[in-house]
């Protein structure tokens, strides 16, 4: 059975939420500070972290900074703070996923199946993927070009690995967004293409001379395999 650590300083809804979750078949944890979930992730790791952003001794987002610094355990943040930016802030930190509050006891155990499946897709996938001299290994979460590790951080490595995934198919942003932000498309690709552009930078390519990563723009993007110019010899 998948086991949740539920992190909610609210005693009331804690007990609740402990409630709907055992009655679904989930093993609960349940702590009210976040040292105690840093100390319960690092002695009992969960299948899933509900971490609440509103703690009372550590804020919350630095919370999941912390926690994901020693683990890769998904993370479904649960927060009143509305805005896309604030949003974007807290995937890019490392939450697997977010919840706005109030929220239902059947939205959460959605939300979490829904992560437990994406995790479930990692280990399943093959150890590695190889697109010319760029190997992305899934197990380690870890990318290599010419046998040098990249330096990517959690969502370059998942955008890097989804692209290669696909690799020679064109993906649109709304694709990207909904699949590996896991956030409704609202129209705004901003988050990709900075994303896109980092990526680049790290790759050793620009959009005037891409080498892994094609944009259509106004369509989507494309990982392909670099071609190899022929060489020509001197007479």
């Amino acid at each position: 059975m998948p086991t949740v650590l539920l992190v909610e300083d609210d005693s009331m809804i804690r007990t609740a939420l402990v409630k709907a979750l055992t009655n679904a078949g989930h093993v609960v944890s349940a702590v009210g500070t976040a040292m105690d979930a840093l100390r319960e992730v690092a002695v009992r790791p969960p299948d899933v972290v509900v971490l609440d952003l509103g703690l009372p001794d550590v804020d919350g987002a630095a919370a999941l900074r912390m926690m994901r610094g020693d683990s890769d355990v998904p993370i479904i943040v649960a927060t009143a703070r509305t805005g896309e930016n604030n949003i974007i802030r807290l995937l890019n930190a490392g939450a697997d996923d977010y919840l706005t509050k109030p929220f239902s006891a059947e939205h959460l155990l959605a939300r979490i199946s829904a992560v437990l499946r994406r995790r479930g897709s990692f280990v399943t996938a093959p150890p590695a993927i190889e697109v010319g001299s760029l190997r992305i290994d899934l197990a380690r979460r870890a990318a290599t070009l010419d046998g040098q590790p990249l330096d990517l951080n959690r969502k370059e490595f998942e955008l890097l690995a989804y692209l290669a995934a696909r690799r020679d198919t064109l993906v649109t942003r709304q694709e990207l967004i909904e699949e590996v932000w896991r956030q409704p498309y609202r129209g705004s690709e901003q988050t990709v293409d900075v994303h896109i552009s980092w990526l680049r930078r790290k790759l050793g390519e620009s959009a005037a001379n891409p080498r892994f990563l094609r944009v259509m723009r106004g369509v989507g993007i494309m990982l392909v395999e670099p071609r190899v110019e022929p060489r020509v010899e001197p007479r």
